[in-house]
């Protein structure tokens, strides 16, 4: 196993406004662009050539990574000059594999979060003899995700789409997101229009005959998807809930990067990180969050469960619950936001202007 490709082409446009300026893969999760972590976990897992499938703001990822020379990899590049969906997009970068006709090729999307074992995945792939490999994970309530029920052996028996009635739940079995597929059937894939493998390649491999094999692995897994799981995937990379080797700094309950400044006082918990040149004022207490680089969280403010954005501020005294303030964004003082609330990037907020609760 020497070649991956990963697809990081996706506009992440319920990640507004943290995707503004910046792909969803290339956020800082736990210090470091997302990205970073996922290029990690495969070269420890011995992939050593990765062809990046990108498209929205493109010019963003060679610039940081370059060539992979300093992370032990060969990167390459390629560009959509239209979005070709997730199908489409490994088809589009065919021509970049060095791999054989029966060789595996490992596929990830770009924005999940997880601890699949990836060699035990190909040693499924290739013990099967399958044509693909899906990593296969469970959750509680899979009404949110297509499903994918398998028999005692593993081999996919269908794809079905997100369920509408209970009677529709016939497994807790859902795509996770990797897949290994033999070489020569990436250049089955339709080329040159979007295609969806989840709902147009896969369902016709099976309808021909293919074996597509299964493996459950539920170690840990998240879709990065909504901003509250992207700042709990941070979280949990600086806890050490979820693996990767490439974490700036030791586990625990803060991760606190170079340059960046935090008051004796201040109280930083649950896996929050403070990224370079930020700094966390005196009687600020911060829980579960990530601060990116260059933001201020001034005096006694509150930041829980939320993610302050490149060079923004928080003003003295302002309660951030489940938060997301975008890049450049100024928030005055003595503002309350919950659940749920979006700052867009460069706005200015007054202060005392939102609350939700009473101003004594």
């Amino acid at each position: 196993m020497t070649e991956a490709i990963l697809l990081v082409g996706g506009k992440g446009t319920r990640l507004r406004p943290l995707t503004v300026h910046t792909p969803k893969p290339m956020v800082r999760a736990a210090g470091v662009p997302f990205l970073t972590h996922q290029l990690a976990r495969a070269k420890a897992a011995g992939v050593e050539h990765i062809v990046l499938a990108t498209s929205y703001l493109a010019e963003v990822f060679e610039p940081y990574f370059g060539d992979g020379s300093g992370m032990g990899l060969h990167i390459e590049y390629v560009t959509e000059k239209e979005p070709l969906g997730t199908g489409g997009a490994i088809r589009n970068v065919a021509s970049r594999l060095h791999s054989g006709p029966d060789e595996p090729v490992l596929i990830f999307n770009g924005d999940i979060l997880t601890g699949l074992d990836i060699r035990a995945l190909v040693d499924t792939h290739r013990s099967t003899g399958a044509d693909v490999s899906l990593h296969l994970t469970k959750v509680t309530d899979p009404r949110a995700y297509g499903l994918v029920p398998t028999d005692e052996t593993g081999r996919v028996l269908a794809f079905l789409e997100k369920p509408q009635t209970p009677e529709e739940i016939v497994t807790d079995q859902i795509n996770a997101g990797a897949y290994v597929f033999r070489r020569s059937l990436i250049d089955t894939i339709p080329a040159g229009r979007p295609v969806s493998v989840e709902r147009e390649t896969f369902p016709q491999l099976l309808a021909a005959g293919a074996h597509l094999q299964g493996m459950v692995d539920s170690t840990y897994w998240l879709d990065l998807g909504t901003p509250a799981a992207f700042v709990r995937g941070s979280a949990d990379l600086v806890l050490g809930r979820a693996p990767s080797p490439a974490v700036p700094g030791r586990c625990g309950d803060r991760l606190v990067l170079p340059t960046a400044t935090v008051a004796p006082d201040a109280k930083l918990t649950g896996g929050t990180v403070v990224g370079e040149g930020a700094h966390v004022a005196e009687g600020a207490r911060v829980d579960g969050s990530a601060i990116l680089p260059g933001a201020v969280i001034e005096p006694g403010a509150v930041i829980t469960d939320s993610l302050i954005g490149t060079r923004a501020r928080v003003g003295e005294r302002s309660v951030l619950t489940g938060a997301v303030v975008g890049d450049g964004a100024i928030v005055g003082a003595d503002n309350e936001f919950c659940e749920g609330a979006r700052v867009w990037c460069d706005a200015r907020i007054p202060a005392g202007a939102v609350r939700f609760s009473s101003d004594e």
